[in-house]
């Protein structure tokens, strides 16, 4: 509806081609839109979840059931839809975890507002309601929290283990939850608010071979470069390691410069100056007693050489993330100018090593002596794996960083969704007016959770959901849907335990998107472009805005 009449007049305002969805139907079609994205990946919640294959347009495969992965792959076109991406970018921003939770949970509530659009009630009211909701079920969640301490390895190892149980890595959840734990304890420091934890200070570095057994944490950093000259030692020990951002040749001026040589012997002095200069560098960083050489820009052949006449092991054109990450595990200073360059601006590492890596020579800058950065070294038996075992780490460091700065937690198997189900149907008893109706669809919502791990592990979601809601009735907080056993039980008990600010994080980001989707009642979307400049594909052209009433 591009055009409106005035007096026989058609009256332009929209351009030629744009298309407008109104009132109901723009709801319908957004909904339906975010209900399909939350349907694809519920099939791959909790232990038993399924993987999906996702093949882009190089035809490359990607094999995973991390949420966020499988909506990044996807090139998801719709706009609403698109907001649902976003939930599980944030979410994985955020928290590093339960990016497929914040996704079905989102879809329920959107799919539990459709009913009560149904019969009449206004979408904002929904959205009022899911509001107060939300704020309790963050209290609720407060409420029921366990206390953790942020220094028991046991507390942190289960964390990490339920992480990893519903990943790729699950039949080696115990090795490489220790793996996780440690890496991050190595690199956490005290505040006097608690323990900070960056984890980029944790270097993933991958590479296929072997199997996922071998994968290794190493307390030092891995480089994936080769010792520049042939004649230089690949092993040092009792390393003092010199760090350079500038580079080790002769640079060239910015403004034109000519030299007449008129005779061979001024070619001479001219080349011989020019390998003074690199024999003067090279000798800086000697005299030091420095027998490593890292540097972030070039290495000329003829300081190459003299470098490796000195017995020093260079490395050139390192990342500048990993310079950052060498200073934290070695204690060097980065240094722009080697006059100022002393012994005292040098590190330490135990090892500095050049070793073959499946094809690849890597060098291995171990026994720092307290590093503040450190390497996970992810092996497996193909690339796909690698990629998958890499994505899982990230998630089990994150769940473990989560506990460290914020040392509480919840059980898992779908218990404090049960929890805060029954105890927000107890506070909508409370409230009077249509708020009621959508306070108890929030309740149903967070319940697809139990519904969602009983459904992939293959049992029967009616029977568990009976049994659920009698156990929390009854009183017992952590009861959860045990997958091993095909049974509700005190998931507390049996040790799967997940951080509070995941799950704090999903009734956040869930609650705001499906508010966000509800409130469009109209949706226009500019034509798409004829001109054939970039790739392939409509681009992002829906817009919607909450026009109030509809």
């Amino acid at each position: 509806m591009a055009a409106a009449e005035l007096a026989g007049q058609p009256v332009i305002i929209l351009k030629e081609g744009t298309s407008r969805n109104r009132g109901r139907d723009a709801q319908r079609g957004n909904i339906l839109a975010a209900k399909i994205i939350a349907e694809t990946v519920r099939t791959s919640l909790g232990p038993r979840g399924m993987d999906k294959m996702l093949v882009d347009s190089f035809g490359d495969v990607t094999i995973t059931n991390d949420g966020a992965t499988i909506l990044d792959e996807m090139e998801v076109q719709h706009p609403a839809a698109k907001m649902m991406v976003e939930v599980a970018k944030t979410q994985d921003d955020e928290v590093g975890d339960g990016t497929t939770t914040s996704v079905v949970v989102a879809g329920e509530l959107l799919k539990k507002a459709e009913e009560l659009i149904d019969k009449d009630v206004h979408p904002t009211v929904i959205v009022d309601g899911y509001r107060q909701a939300s704020t309790r079920a963050l209290e609720i969640l407060q409420e029921i929290a366990l206390k953790a301490d942020p220094s028991d390895k046991q507390i942190l190892r289960r964390v990490a283990e339920v992480s990893l149980a519903s990943k790729l890595l699950a039949e080696h959840k115990e090795s490489m939850a220790e793996l996780a734990v440690n890496a991050v304890l190595q690199v956490a420091e005290k505040t006097p608010g608690g323990f900070n934890v960056d984890i980029e200070d944790i270097k993933v570095e991958k590479k296929p071979g072997e199997s996922l057994t071998d994968t290794e944490l190493i307390k030092g950093i891995v480089l994936d470069k080769e010792v520049v000259h042939p004649g230089m030692p690949k092993r040092i020990e009792e390393a003092k390691i010199a760090l350079v951002d500038l580079p080790l040749e002769v640079e060239k001026t910015e403004f034109d410069a000519k030299i007449n040589i008129e005779n061979p012997d001024q070619m001479k002095a001219f080349l011989d100056e020019e390998e003074n200069m690199l024999k003067n560098m090279v000798d800086k960083i000697a005299d030091t007693g420095a027998n490593v050489l890292l540097c972030e820009k070039g290495i000329d052949d003829v300081a190459q050489h003299y470098l490796a006449k000195d017995g020093i092991l260079a490395v050139r054109r390192v990342k500048q993330s990993d310079i950052e990450k060498l200073v934290k595990a070695t204690g060097a200073k980065v240094i722009s100018n080697l006059d100022d360059l002393k012994s005292s601006d040098l590190g330490y590492a135990k090892i500095v090593e050049e070793k073959k890596v499946a094809d690849d020579k890597m060098v291995f800058i171990e026994g720092c002596k307290n590093p503040k950065a450190v390497t996970i070294l992810v092996r497996g038996g193909s690339e796909r794996l690698v990629d998958e075992a890499e994505r899982s780490l990230h998630d089990a460091l994150c769940v473990v960083r989560d506990v460290i700065r914020e040392p509480l937690v919840v059980a898992g198997g779908g218990a404090p969704e049960a929890e805060m189900a029954r105890r927000l149907r107890e506070h909508s008893q409370k409230l009077s007016g249509k708020e009621q109706l959508a306070v108890i669809a929030f309740a149903d919502a967070l319940e697809t959770v139990p519904m969602a791990l009983a459904e992939n592990a293959g049992l029967e979601p009616i029977d568990i959901m009976v049994q659920l809601r009698a156990a929390h009735e009854k009183g017992q907080i952590w009861a959860g849907v045990d997958i091993e056993d095909g049974k509700v039980s005190d998931l507390e008990e049996k040790g799967i335990l997940e951080p509070l600010s995941v799950k704090a994080q999903v009734i956040k980001s869930a609650t705001e998107a499906a508010g966000m989707i509800l409130k469009i009642d109209d949706v226009i979307a500019a034509a798409k472009s004829k001109e054939g400049k970039g790739p392939a594909g409509p681009k992002d052209e829906g817009d919607g805005e909450g026009a109030g009433e509809f």
